[in-house]
């Protein structure tokens, strides 16, 4: 039997289909994972708001979402974008990988698409939520250094020559550690420079916790009007939300003043006195000074560089993390996010990557040609 050959447009149109249907699961991933749900149990899709399983025919990526006109068929409540975005935006990045790398590497293809359904998750979740579940990350390294050692040339595409497949997987290692242990080192040092953010008041004003008002909502701190949630204050188990209070009240009884501090999963009093949020009714009063724990950067940012350098090592590490400033600075601009506010980094170390896959590199390659032989111009 004969096949068109690989460089041929028809090859797109499997490469599209397919991605279509993976970006359907990764909305499953990317709604479920936050949670703490099972993606496999219910294997079955649902409504987010009504809960009503959806079916088969009513579940076909890209086109069901256009013929509901983005709502559910039992509730009418509209259906998110992100649904028919995510679908949309698998299928063109598999189309995209096909045409790059299909017809002169289809041994890593399959590989390259486990990397973009990666990003994809991993990119919308941290827009989402502002987390990076770090099992993705660790899988998704697995993989690239074995993209690394099935095509060696993977991790050193800005290079002039391949080696063998020992070459390739020391070049991915290389990669992951540049990205893990680079990202790593600026993480901490952002911690101890910024990891506290003080907040002093001239006169008592008042702070609460509030429960989170549905099941993908946070708990948040409130003082004096501003809102901060919980996992944006506590990302490590050394993270303690100190409040200089002048008035204290646990399940609606005065309790004193002082020094109260609150770690995730309890408070201290002043006296020493340790209670379990999850035990606790209410918890507020008003305070003079608090003292917030924030990360610069999220601890999860150095597993996915590291993940994007284990496929395209330490060159693929310097410009996804370059390229990825570069487009939270112009996203920052843009959505007018003032300094101090937290922004989403994965999404934009993702998108550095798939700029380098697709061309990027390139520029790479371009700009130390420049430099010379030695590093010189």
């Amino acid at each position: 039997m004969l096949y068109p050959p690989l460089d041929h447009w028809l090859w797109l149109v499997p490469a599209v289909l397919l991605g279509a249907c993976i970006g359907s699961f990764l909305n499953v991933v990317i709604y479920r994972l936050p949670l703490g749900l099972s993606v496999n149990d219910p294997k079955r899709s649902f409504c987010p708001r009504c809960k009503k399983p959806i079916p088969l025919w009513l579940n076909l990526p890209l086109v069901s979402w256009l013929y509901l006109q983005g709502k559910c068929k039992e509730c009418r409540e509209p259906i998110a974008v992100r649904y028919i975005a995510v679908e949309l935006l698998t299928a063109l990045l598999f189309a995209a990988v096909w045409l790059v790398f299909g017809p002169t590497a289809p041994a890593v293809v399959g590989l390259l698409w486990v990397l973009m359904a990666l990003l994809i998750a991993i990119g919308f979740i941290d827009a989402e939520h502002m987390i990076i579940p770090v099992k993705l990350t660790w899988a998704g390294s697995l993989v690239g250094l074995a993209a690394c050692a099935v095509w060696p040339q993977l991790p050193v595409l800005a290079a002039t020559a391949p080696g063998s497949w020992l070459a390739g997987l020391l070049q991915g290692g290389l990669g992951w550690a540049a990205g893990f242990v680079g990202l790593g080192v600026v993480v901490e040092l952002g911690k101890l420079a910024f990891g506290k953010k003080p907040l002093s008041f001239k006169q008592p004003v008042a702070w609460s916790l509030r429960e989170p008002q549905r099941d993908d909502d946070p708990m948040w701190f409130v003082i004096d009007g501003e809102s901060v949630a919980w996992w944006d204050m506590f990302n490590r188990k050394t993270d303690r939300l100190l409040v200089e209070a002048s008035e204290i009240q646990v399940d609606g009884a005065m309790v004193g003043s002082g020094l109260l501090t609150i770690r995730e999963l309890e408070i201290q009093l002043p006296d020493g006195t340790i209670h379990r949020l999850a035990k606790l009714a209410s918890l507020h009063g008003t305070a003079t000074r608090v003292v917030i724990p924030r990360e610069a950067m999220g601890a999860g940012d150095g597993h996915l560089l590291g993940m994007i350098g284990a496929f395209f090592g330490w060159t693929g590490v310097l410009f996804a993390l370059f390229s990825g400033c570069v487009i939270a600075l112009i996203g920052a601009l843009i959505g007018r996010i003032g300094f101090g506010r937290q922004l989403p980094f994965g999404p934009c170390l993702a998108l550095g990557a798939v700029v380098w896959m697709l061309g990027g590199w390139k520029l790479f390659a371009w700009y130390m040609a420049l430099l010379g032989p030695l590093g010189l111009p």
